[in-house]
């Protein structure tokens, strides 16, 4: 049976990673800024996260939600005194695109609504509902297009209330920083001006945190530099450093009803393991600092080369603008000065590191990148 040819690879086969370093099968050392997706939040292979998922495989990995499972209650609690919303309620599923789906559904079942307004250049993930609010109609299918949507600029309250005015608007749904999107950072007046108009309007303000929360933006979550509590907040990749799984935070105006949401592997004993190391780790190692202060470093360095067209982000996630294609760039990253990074575009450099990534890294990272930096080409 052959693989079904969906990725373009690069040539190389990471089998083994520490902190934010990982390597190849040839040995090869390479400093990780990207984290895989931004998936890696507390670093490759930490002790305290290896210790917490060993000790529980070895005790059970997996039982159905028809039983208890105290571990889901110890990440809730966890989560909501980190994050600054334990009045909210959890819903554990295994991906993002899952949290997605199972926000735009929740919203639909509390209003009774079906459109969506999603924005321009978003990305929610790949599943049915995920995908259609997803501004990318190479990747929708006909059988995803059912589902109404009305895409619109960031930044734009004006056009937003327009089509609220409409009446038939279910949800809302934004990422707190656009990550696929090139990392774009909605205004925390924009922010603001969407949970004034949601509540007015009778809308359910989804945020995207997927790739933005976690800590990785210098806040647990981006949207609390806007000061505002959206009424859903999905979020995945970092929440358990590697191991599948999403969420999603509920506002308590939604009531739970047997039997609307499911998911079998969802919350798994294995996966809460993980995420509930991955939430100590964050709080021991004081990482949301700790991205403040390299997420600085990197910004204000950054902003001293020549030829940057943009520079945009907080905390480690970036968004490195150039005028001409990054292709060469990043290459000569990977290739030559064994730098993983991603892309946004053909023009725009991602920085997703691990959060644990450190002053003496970065430094690193800018050295190495300053050989392969257009203006040196």
């Amino acid at each position: 049976m052959k693989l079904f040819d969906v990725y373009p690879l690069f040539n190389i086969e990471i089998v083994k990673g520490k902190g934010c370093h990982v390597w190849d099968t040839e040995g090869t050392e390479y400093l990780d800024l990207y984290g895989g997706h931004a998936v890696i939040s507390v670093g490759h292979s930490h002790p305290a996260f290896v210790l917490a998922i060993t000790e529980q495989v070895n005790k059970l990995a997996f039982y159905s939600n028809s039983v208890i499972n105290s571990l889901q209650q110890k990440l809730a609690d966890k989560l909501g005194k980190a994050s600054g919303y334990d009045d909210y309620a959890l819903f554990l599923i295994n991906t993002g695109a899952e949290a997605n789906e199972n926000a735009l559904k929740l919203a639909s079942f509390h209003n009774g609504k079906k459109r969506v307004i999603a924005f321009k250049h978003s990305f929610h993930g790949r599943t049915s509902a995920a995908v259609r609010v997803t501004d990318n109609p190479s990747i929708i299918a006909p059988v995803n297009e059912g589902l109404p949507v009305t895409y619109l600029p960031l930044n734009d309250p004006y056009l937003v209330e327009t089509e609220l005015k409409k009446g038939d608007v279910s949800s809302l749904i934004i990422e707190g920083i656009q990550g696929v999107g090139g990392i774009q950072v909605p205004s925390n007046e924009f922010m603001q001006s969407l949970r004034e108009l949601c509540t007015q309007y009778n809308v359910c303000m989804i945020v995207d945190e997927i790739q933005s929360g976690y800590g990785r933006s210098g806040k647990f979550f981006a949207h609390q530099y806007a000061g505002i509590r959206p009424d859903i907040i999905t979020v995945a990749k970092g929440i358990a450093n590697g191991f599948p799984m999403g969420a999603v935070l509920i506002s308590p105006m939604f009531k739970a009803v047997y039997g609307m949401l499911g998911t079998t592997f969802g919350g798994n004993h294995l996966a809460c393991a993980a995420a509930i190391a991955v939430l100590d780790i964050m709080e021991n190692e004081k990482l949301i600092e700790n991205v403040n202060t390299v997420g600085n470093y990197l910004m204000g360095e950054l902003r001293q080369l020549p030829g940057i067209k943009e520079l945009r982000g907080r905390g480690l996630i970036i968004g490195i603008e150039f005028e001409e294609s990054i292709k060469e760039v990043r290459s000569k990253l990977l290739f030559e000065e064994k730098v993983f990074t991603g892309v946004a575009g053909t023009n725009t450099i991602r920085l997703l590191p691990p959060l644990s990534l450190t002053l003496e890294e970065a430094e690193d990272f800018m050295k190495r990148f300053k050989k392969v930096h257009p203006s040196t080409l």
